[in-house]
């Protein structure tokens, strides 16, 4: 499919999942850049619910990258437990902290390429899938995937687009079965076709 195609596509997704969710927006509950960090890192494998749950006493206890590199790390791992896979995370967080300490003044980045850098910080897992069954991106590498998509849209709509990917890999374009049939876009969608030719 040529650009011109493509971003014609995009548009077209876009205004389609934007009409069926009209209320996307993040649902993760957060004051500051740094805390929103923290929570993407929980957020991975982990229900939105579970890491506002987690947060809401998490960022009580934790300001600052130094409260996140002072504590004991099994500490930490504690106190993030529920949400799963809490050592990978308890690493990323802090790798996170130590980056920031030692390469930004202790302030979270405002550039795509440098908080893409920090660990733990990457597409959304799904992003990354409804993205590639739509035939967005051919890539799996969360950098690439990003780097596929900011062209086919303004600035002004990524994050939009973030969240109205999310919310359709969240209720339609799930993982395991994913609901074709109730989708917005499944004309436009090349993992749709493809199931089509296969029934």
């Amino acid at each position: 499919m040529n650009s011109s195609n493509l971003k014609s596509k995009a548009a077209d997704v876009f205004a389609r999942l934007a009409d069926r969710y009209p209320d996307a927006d993040i649902a993760l509950r957060f004051d500051n850049p740094l805390e929103l960090a923290v929570a993407t890192v929980l957020s991975a494998q982990c229900t939105d619910k579970k890491v506002n749950e987690v947060t809401e006493t998490l960022f009580r206890k934790y300001r600052s990258p130094q409260d996140y590199l002072e504590v004991p790390e099994e500490e930490l791992q504690n106190d993030i437990r529920p949400t799963g896979f809490y050592k990978q995370k308890t690493r990323a967080i802090r790798g996170i902290m130590q980056a920031l300490r030692e390469r930004h003044q202790g302030e979270l980045p405002r550039t795509i390429e440098a908080l893409t850098a920090l660990p733990g910080i990457s597409v959304d897992t799904h992003v990354r899938r409804v993205a590639g069954r739509i035939g967005l991106t051919r890539n799996t590498d969360p950098e690439k995937i990003e780097k596929d998509l900011m062209p086919l849209y303004p600035p002004c709509r990524w994050t939009q687009l973030s969240h109205l990917l999310i919310f359709h890999g969240r209720y339609t374009c799930q993982a395991r079965q994913p609901r074709c049939p109730e989708c917005p876009v499944a004309d436009l969608c090349d993992y749709c076709r493809q199931q089509a030719k296969r029934r």
